[in-house]
């Protein structure tokens, strides 16, 4: 089960996924909103926090969930946890394994987590439901998320059932084609 716990959050915030089963992981914090209490809510306590990238609305309430549960913290960026995610390395997350992408252009830290055998990804600020990341701030460049989307469309291919970005609503009708929307959007 994933669980966006911004959902109907009325500040400006990043989503930040609560996946149940196995490894109860939280996929980013959001920021503005009292995400110990929304995970309390839930009752399901997370192991540890993986981060898709570091930009504050992401990140903003990792130090109250730090303090409330001591999850483990990962990124790709060294100092920003307690370990380092690669590219390429299985990640158990809820009740799968899922595939850490290195996915800059949007910043230099992002990744997306792919899960084949379900067909999940996280995909961070690479894409939305209809566009596609900033690359107007610091570490943003559109040339390179262009080809860091074009990387998501092919590792996902069309057997994609959910998408969980960053920003906006999941995606399950046609994800896979959302990504090529933002890849094509993307080139304008």
């Amino acid at each position: 089960m994933i669980s966006n716990l911004a959902d109907g959050v009325d500040t400006f915030t990043s989503n930040a996924f609560l996946v149940a089963g196995d490894r109860p992981t939280l996929v980013d914090t959001g920021a503005n909103f009292d995400a110990v209490a929304a995970v309390e809510e839930r009752g399901i306590e997370p192991e540890r926090i993986v981060l898709t990238h570091t930009h504050p609305d992401h990140v903003g309430n990792l130090g109250a969930l730090r303090e409330a549960f001591d999850p483990e913290v990962l990124a790709y960026d060294p100092d920003a946890g307690d370990g380092e995610l690669d590219d390429g390395e299985a990640l158990a997350i809820g009740d799968h394994d899922y595939e850490v992408l290195y996915t800059p252009g949007h910043k230099d830290d992002h990744v997306c987590l792919y899960a084949p055998k379900p067909g999940i990804c996280f995909a961070g600020d690479l894409v939305f439901e209809r566009g596609f990341g900033r690359t107007d701030l610091p570490e943003g460049d559109r040339a390179t998320l262009v080809e860091s989307i074009d990387r998501l469309a092919d590792r996902v291919g069309p057997d994609l059932r959910e998408l969980h970005p960053g920003h906006g609503p999941s995606v399950t009708d046609d994800p896979s084609g959302t990504i090529e929307l933002a890849g094509r959007m993307a080139r304008q």
